[in-house]
């Protein structure tokens, strides 16, 4: 027969967790790519606001031109 070995009543298992700090580092590269995006959005955002302020400018240029053009062809025309 089969000699079985019995087991004592209670038994106590300890499990230790280690953390490796991984989780820092990648909380911390989130931060920098955060960061580091938010630069690239603002400076656009900036430099798209110029584009538009230089257009808009050469805009009111133009319509200045052209006003001072057609006083002057109105003038010529009143004076023929």
């Amino acid at each position: 027969m089969a000699d079985y070995q019995e087991r004592p009543a209670a038994t106590t298992t300890v499990i230790e967790k280690r953390g490796g700090g991984g989780t820092m580092v990648a909380v911390l590269l989130l931060v920098v790519v955060v960061a580091i995006a938010a630069f690239f959005l603002i400076t656009s955002q900036t430099q798209k606001d110029s584009a538009v302020e230089g257009a808009a400018s050469q805009v009111g240029q133009a319509a200045s031109d052209i006003g001072d053009a057609a006083k002057d062809a109105a003038g010529a025309a009143k004076n023929q």
